[in-house]
């Protein structure tokens, strides 16, 4: 383990993770290069829904996590860091059939059961409560203390306090290593040489060829919906809905399963009057391209979940890469074999909700502290010897 600080880092990848772990680097008087292939925030970061939640978390590691960065949105809203850029909301996980029911109770005993507040709704309380809803709803969820995040704003905010700028277009091309291949001297690029005591790979799917993970590391696509500003129905939603059929395309009863396309729903009243409708997570598809099946069916649901939602007009659809790992959860902590490499990604869908307590996470351990968040599940080196990443 690092003895102390390190004096510099190269930190590579400037979406929300590279850029939370540039900040928190930065704030312990550390000089940072941080790089990019692309520019801030251009891949999954500028292209998430922005939930920082934990209503969809599976028991367990993750769920653990995103308590923790939940927490750490809400105490960087209240310093000034995020002020604004965090709405607080509730997310209300809806079932609208029995089997939607059965699975929504048990995820609704975990989430108690982890300390977060829930609150069950039915019958004539649901109707009260949530007026927007259909009568298709049967029972709603509703999970206190959530939030909402744009990423590229989380992403501006850091770099901006922080006073970093990216390098841009800078590709990585390999590792220097010294001390019989235990350490890295330094990086490879598109523009040479770089060196630091410290690299953090946070490139997302960009990390994998670069780590031998391209056998762990996969890219998951997701389309995502905008519409038109319609102020009355947006107000009379009291926070984000999410239908009971979201935990299972995201696999959160079963680590690691996800369909080759899964839809669920998520419908997300913003800040602008506007909804964000979302998703599919696919293991197909062009990234900058959304298709008319995928558009259609998760309308199609959004309306029958919510009606008022068929007077509103679509703006925009888009869709983004998100880098997902085989075993569902994410790669954090120390390079299998580099004294002085990190890696810090594969969070798929949950990178808003962790990036900032992941950036943190990852310079405490670089600096011989204990991390905030329990990063023993997401060890690399769990995949040591396995594939590309021996």
């Amino acid at each position: 383990m690092q003895s102390r600080p390190p004096s510099s880092a190269i930190v590579v990848g400037s979406g929300i993770v590279g850029a939370a772990t540039a900040y928190f680097l930065a704030k312990r008087g550390i000089a940072i290069r941080l790089i990019d292939a692309s520019a801030p925030a251009a891949e999954a970061t500028g292209a998430a829904d922005g939930a920082v939640s934990v209503a969809s978390k599976r028991p367990g590691p993750m769920m653990a996590a995103a308590l923790k960065g939940v927490a750490l949105y809400g105490e960087l809203a209240d310093n000034g860091l995020l002020s604004g850029a965090f709405k607080r909301r509730s997310t209300f996980i809806v079932a609208a059939s029995d089997e939607e029911c059965a699975v929504l109770e048990a995820h609704s005993a975990a989430l108690a059961g982890a300390g977060v507040r829930v609150e069950m709704l039915s019958g004539t309380d649901l109707r009260q409560d949530f007026p927007a809803l259909s009568p298709q709803a049967k029972m709603a969820v509703e999970v206190h203390g959530e939030g909402h995040a744009i990423g590229y704003q989380i992403v501006h905010r850091l770099l901006t306090a922080s006073g970093i700028v990216v390098e841009r277009d800078m590709r990585v091309e390999g590792f220097q290593l010294e001390d019989g291949g235990r350490r890295i001297a330094g990086i490879t690029t598109n523009r040479g040489s770089l060196t630091a005591d410290v690299v953090v790979i946070a490139a997302g799917n960009g990390s994998a060829k670069l780590l031998g993970f391209s056998g762990i590391l996969t890219p998951r696509k997701g389309q995502l919906l905008v519409t038109e500003r319609a102020p009355e129905l947006n107000a009379a939603m009291r926070g984000a809905i999410m239908s009971g059929r979201y935990l299972l395309s995201k696999g959160s009863q079963k680590a690691g399963h996800t369909p080759p396309r899964g839809l669920g729903l998520v419908i997300d009243p913003l800040v602008t009057g506007q909804f964000l409708i979302g998703g599919t997570r696919e293991d197909f598809g062009k990234r900058e391209t959304n298709d008319i099946d995928a558009v259609s069916r998760i309308l199609t649901d959004a309306v029958a979940l919510v009606p008022g939602l068929a007077g509103v007009r679509l703006l925009r659809s888009f869709a983004g890469v998100r880098t997902a790992v085989v075993d569902g959860l994410p790669l954090v902590g120390r390079i299998p074999g580099l004294e002085n490499g990190y890696v810090a990604t594969g969070f798929e869908g949950d990178g808003i909700c962790l990036g900032p307590v992941t950036g943190k996470s990852i310079v405490q351990l670089i600096c011989g502290e204990e991390p905030d968040i329990d990063l023993s599940s997401f060890d690399p080196s769990r995949f040591a010897g396995q594939g590309e990443a021996a």
